[in-house]
């Protein structure tokens, strides 16, 4: 008898087994996503606020970071230069709280991703089907790797090298910051910062001493560049980072039967995109000359299908 039942059972787990891991596999393939990935490029052409071609002014410099990780905090598709914000297909609306006082970015919350990651997917048929010729992001925070030049004495001991750092750039247009870990050192702030708020750490190693250091500042009011080159007929409200961009190469085309993802590389440009006002006119950034930061604003953006 005993014989009877066991193959008895075990034949009926393999079908229960079988059968729910092919709804499973099932489920995955027929959803085919919407996928954004993150690309740094410092090669990329350099933009101003109006997507225009853009160059230094005189008396500031700047340096092409390295970046590390950025977070978006909307995502919207627009079906063309008409479309007003927030007219378009809003894909993502990254959570905001009021714990500061007034409405900003919840910075506890946000999801970052790096170089060629995936910082947004949403399922195609959740996306009203169409055609959408713009991306608009906004970008909210930046973490990149910088080089700093020192020239000064401490202890008797004349220093004049450069040293590498870390830098925390909030772009977004108000953030609620909690505590921020910019590498391996942290500060305390438990506030909103407004866009252009940055943070800075290094760990000098001279002659056998390290030297750990932070700072903090805050980049003038509305210094912040967010390239739009359809300002004219679709404008931004001041201070938001909302960058905006002609998808290549051409329009993304919606039609809610797609059965395989579609991945937009949205590319941006890192070209000099940390830029200070000049006190030595070497163009080295030496904040401890008095160098302040006027600009982390992204450089331009181009979204491609792959």
């Amino acid at each position: 008898m005993k014989r009877l039942i066991y193959p008895s059972i075990l034949f009926a787990l393999c079908i229960v087994l079988f059968t729910s891991c092919e709804k499973e596999v099932g489920n995955n393939a027929s959803e085919a996503k919407l996928v954004f990935k993150f690309k740094f490029d410092s090669t990329q052409a350099r933009l101003n606020n109006i997507g225009q071609s853009s160059t230094i002014p005189a008396g500031n410099a700047g340096q092409s970071p390295i970046f590390n990780k950025m977070s978006a905090h909307y995502v919207e598709l627009a079906p063309s230069a008409l479309t007003a914000l927030g007219g378009g297909a809003v894909l993502y609306h990254a959570a905001e709280t009021t714990i500061g006082g007034s409405t900003a970015i919840d910075f506890e919350k946000a999801f970052f991703a790096g170089n060629d990651e995936t910082f947004y997917s949403i399922p195609i048929k959740n996306i009203t089907p169409g055609e959408y010729e713009w991306l608009r992001v906004s970008l909210a925070y930046q973490n990149f790797d910088i080089k700093y030049y020192v020239d000064t004495v401490i202890s008797g001991f004349t220093i004049k090298s450069i040293f590498p750092g870390t830098a925390a750039g909030f772009i977004g247009y108000k953030t609620y910051i909690k505590n921020l870990a910019i590498k391996n050192q942290s500060i305390v702030v438990n506030a909103n910062k407004t866009q252009g708020f940055w943070a800075f750490e290094t760990n000098i190693n001279y002659l056998g001493t390290n030297y750990p250091f932070t700072s903090s500042g805050q980049a003038p009011a509305g210094a912040t560049t967010v390239p739009n080159p359809i300002f004219a007929t679709s404008p931004i409200p001041a201070g938001s980072c909302v960058v905006t961009a002609a998808i290549t190469p051409g329009k993304l085309r919606i039609s809610g039967n797609e059965t395989t993802d579609i991945i937009i590389e949205v590319s941006l440009s890192t070209n000099k995109s940390f830029e200070w006002t000049e006190v030595v006119a070497d163009g080295r950034w030496e904040p401890g000359k008095g160098e302040g930061v006027v600009d982390m604003g992204i450089r331009g953006m181009i979204p491609r299908i792959k």
